[in-house]
């Protein structure tokens, strides 16, 4: 009896089948997700969302952060942004990464709002390249 994983970004639904696992980036390490899981609501880091037929790794989503909900039946993955990991582009993060570090320059000292905003970005455009450095060396 497979998983059933729903994957969901601000703008739609983007992914919805049953698939046998899935590994997802919680914020405190990865979560590999079977049926018969115990029910939890997990925050999400930026990092890759594997998706497993058998043994095999079938798609690969990068996610920006955000929460999964997982039950015993289901893993339903609320992404602040969402990527297959064949359309990232490295550029795009080194972009992503040189605006958070600049940003977290210029600001108040006294801006902490500001300053965890930034950190956030920086963080998912660290773990956007990170993952792009694990798929061009064929790792999951």
């Amino acid at each position: 009896m497979p998983v059933a994983l729903e994957i969901v970004s601000p703008e739609k639904l983007l992914l919805s089948r049953p698939v046998d696992m899935v590994v997802i980036p919680a914020s405190e390490g990865d979560i590999g997700v079977l049926p018969g899981h115990a029910p939890m609501i997990v925050m999400l880091r930026g990092g890759t969302v594997s998706l497993y037929e058998g043994d095999n790794v079938t798609d690969r989503l990068f996610v920006g952060g955000g929460f999964a909900e997982i039950t015993p039946e289901r893993c339903t993955v609320l992404a602040t942004e969402v990527c297959p990991t064949a359309e990232l582009n490295r550029a795009d993060g080194e972009r992503r990464l040189a605006e958070a570090d600049a940003e977290l320059a210029s600001l108040d000292a006294n801006d902490l709002v500001a300053e965890e905003m930034a950190l956030e970005r920086a963080q998912t455009a660290r773990a956007l390249i990170e993952t792009i450095e694990d798929v061009l060396a064929g790792g999951h």
